[in-house]
Formats: structure tokens, sequence, C-alpha cells
């Protein structure tokens, strides 16, 4: 999905709240920077309303997450993975992730690419559910609204000094977002001494 398909989807919504809504939500499970971006740059247009943009990227991103580790979970359920992992080093990495919940989750949230094999492991490995939700909607609470607000001002400056070329800005913008988190994930992995 593209940013300009995005906010069209948006515009298209009109000013049905439940559209709009679906329309952020289903951003999300695309891509939730991005979808966090856009929602801000209409928020700043005042074509969404900031409680429905800030509500609705929050229920994405933690039913996007809670999905990762139900997929975990349900691999763990099947007896391919269990002829993979043998029960006691599933045993042992229940009860080593069972005290780290909260860390794993709040760290896999800011470091690029460990959020899908970081949750679908904690549900492979029955990581408590209540842990697991507590501390993905602290860490998107945390990581999204720190992301809309910088959007949101850098929104309103888009608009006021680039027109109607803000969407190119919008488009540089998140092009630097992912190449950062890119170079931070290749910087992570040299680090570590290992190749990404």
């Amino acid at each position: 999905m593209t940013l300009i398909s995005f906010a069209g989807l948006l515009a298209a919504a009109g000013s049905n709240k439940l559209l709009q809504a679906a329309a952020v939500i289903t951003g999300t499970f695309i891509l939730e920077d991005a979808a966090t971006l856009l929602a801000a740059m209409q928020v700043a247009s005042g074509a969404l309303p900031l409680p429905l943009a800030l509500g609705s990227l929050y229920a994405g991103i933690v039913l996007g997450d809670l999905g990762l580790y139900a997929l975990g979970w349900l691999s763990g359920k099947h007896g391919w993975a269990r002829r993979l992992v043998p029960q006691h080093r599933r045993d042992l990495g229940h009860h080593w992730v069972k005290q780290r919940v909260f860390p794993l989750v709040l760290v896999s949230r800011f470091v690029p690419g460990l959020r899908l094999p970081t949750y679908t492991t904690l549900g492979f490995l029955h990581a408590p559910l209540l842990q697991f939700a507590a501390a993905a909607i602290a860490a998107t609470l945390v990581w999204t609204s720190g992301l809309f607000y910088v959007s949101l001002h850098l929104g309103v400056l888009m608009m006021r000094y680039l027109g109607i070329w803000r969407w190119a800005g919008l488009a540089v913008f998140l092009l630097l977002i992912i190449l950062v988190g890119r170079l931070a994930t290749r910087l992570y992995y040299i680090k570590r001494g290992d190749t990404p």
C-alpha cells in the first residue's frame, strides 16, 4: 500500500469515524510507521480527529503485536514445531522468557527487525499473555506517541512550507526512518560480530 493510496483511503472515509478508524487500523497491519506518519499528516490537515487517530493507531499496533504472539503460540501446538524444539528446551526457554517478558518486548519495539522473531518466539514459548499484552501496550504508547508527535509537528511545518509537495516531504521522511532503522540494525549486528 503506497502513501498516496493510504491517504486516498483515509480521504474516501470522509467524516465517517468508523471508516476512518478502520483505515488507520488496516494501515498499521501493512506498515505501522507509515500509518502513524500519514495519520499525523491527516490530523495536521484537519481531516482526522486527534483522539480517533491515536486510538486507532494504538489499537491496530497492539492487535498486530498480539497477532504475532498468537502465530508463535499456534506454531508451538503443531507436531513439526515440537520435533524441531524438544520439550526440555521449550521448558528452559519458557522459564527464561517468563522472567524477561517486559524487557524483551520493550527492546524489540525500539530495535528495527526484532519484533517479528521476538513476539512469535514469546508466543511459541508460551510467555505469560497478560505480561506480554501489558508490555506491548506500554511500548506502543511510548513509541507511537513519540513518532506521532514528531510527525504531527513535521506535518504542520510541511503543510506550511511545502504545500502540495508535503506528500513528497512525507515520503522522504518515511524513507529516512526506514534507512535509519536499517542502519541501526546493521550497526547492532556489526557490534555483535554477526552479519545481518
